[in-house]
């Protein structure tokens, strides 16, 4: 029995995806050629459940199991209209092999932790969860519902899975979690203790952080960007700077303490990223003009900007949808404007860097240094190889190397 694997959302589905095919025997490089499509899903937008539908629709011809976090928000109504053969909830994942002939949904519970590492990978970068679920209630997300409460995987899985994976040479390691930062927070440890622990291991060159929240960047892992292991560049997720439009989306974070922590990182050399909801309920002008004024202080090299959509069954979902498409539209232009102004001057600084060589497209090679920021490359390299290039050329979108 052929089976594909298509995966839909954040890295931690990546990584639940590696972790599926792992257990299976027989893969299949196409939907043609498989006899059953597992849909790992994600539903963090209403957008995203219409492009899983939109997917199944067109392999119904196909046996196909569906998990992931759709699966609590659509399974169900998915399997009644004879759309899926099997809804099965992330507790199965790791053991996909025993329910390829399952027909029905299964949910399970959210007590469990991943114990199943990552045993063959064909890259030279991994992503490697940390971490599980989320006890965040900000009120436009649905994740805490679909993927239960904050729980760390277990130390010695994570370590012995890196140790593992750097002796097949793989030397970058992109960690990831639904709510990364409060790793440790159940076990007595902490993310930056982790860090520590996984820069120490023989043949890691890189360790990459997923989203943080600022209240969970410590002393201890701002140091650790020093190392030159861990990637001089953090992602720390601000969502907004109204302090009025934070409390509106039930947010922990404040101006006045964030504002500070960005700018002590970024006089350590460190390049900073977050991301932005813009067009929330509530976002009036005068709350967008504030927000904007707060923004231009914060020294940021790289965003994700969101425009807003309603994600039912989130307390967002029943506030007056009152900031119009186009104006959204408007904000996020504005606020990546900013930010990719920001970027070009940063890179400008002109300093040695580190690349990875990641990809290989019409010609040219393409990595990225220790900042995340891309480089462009001629072909005298080779993939997965790793350069120092001091000479290059900053571009609008990227540095070219000579």
């Amino acid at each position: 029995m052929k089976v594909f694997i298509k995966t839909f959302g954040c890295r931690s589905n990546i990584f639940d995806s590696e972790i599926m095919k792992n257990r299976l025997n027989k893969l299949a490089s196409t939907e043609e050629e498989a006899d059953v499509i597992i849909v790992n899903s994600c539903t963090v937008t209403n957008f995203a459940d219409r492009d899983i539908r939109q997917y199944i629709n067109k392999w119904q011809n196909k046996n196909i199991i569906f998990t992931g976090c759709g699966a609590y928000t659509q399974g169900k109504k998915l399997y009644n209209e004879g759309k899926v053969k099997a809804v099965l909830g992330h507790k199965f994942k790791e053991k996909i092999d025993k329910f390829l002939d399952f027909e029905g949904i299964n949910l399970g519970d959210f007590d469990f932790k991943n114990k199943e590492t990552i045993k063959e990978i064909h890259k030279s970068k991994a992503f490697i969860k940390i971490q599980e679920g989320c006890d965040f209630e900000c009120a436009y997300c649905i994740i805490p519902k679909v993927r239960g409460h904050s729980r760390s995987i277990e130390e010695k899985t994570i370590i012995d899975e890196i140790k593992y994976l750097s002796e097949r040479g793989v030397k970058e390691f992109v960690l990831t979690g639904i709510n990364m930062g409060s790793y440790g927070k159940d076990t007595g440890t902490t993310l930056a203790k982790l860090v520590k622990k996984l820069s120490e291991i023989r043949g890691v060159k890189r360790i990459r952080l997923g989203s943080l929240e600022p209240s969970q960047v410590d002393e201890e892992l701002i140091e650790l960007t020093q190392n030159g292991v861990l990637e001089k560049h953090l992602h720390i997720a601000l969502q907004h700077t109204s302090d009025e439009m934070l409390r509106i989306m039930k947010r922990r974070n404040r101006v006045k303490t964030t504002l500070p922590l960005f700018e002590k990182l970024s006089e350590m050399g460190i390049a900073l990223g977050t991301d932005f909801i813009v067009g929330h309920p509530g976002e009036s002008e005068k709350i967008w003009k504030e927000a904007l004024e707060n923004f231009k202080k914060y020294p940021l090299t790289h965003i994700h900007i969101f425009r807003y959509s309603p994600r039912e069954g989130t307390l967002s979902a029943t506030m007056k949808q009152d900031v119009r498409g186009d104006i959204a539209k408007k904000r996020a232009k504005i606020l990546d404007t900013i930010v990719k102004k920001n970027n070009y001057n940063f890179r400008l600084k002109k300093m040695p860097l580190l690349i990875h060589i990641e990809d290989e497209k019409n010609g040219f090679l393409y990595g990225y240094d220790e900042y995340y920021n891309k480089m462009k490359l001629p072909k005298i390299f080779n993939k997965g190889e790793w350069v120092k290039i001091e000479n290059y050329d900053v571009k609008d979108e990227l540095n070219v190397g000579r």
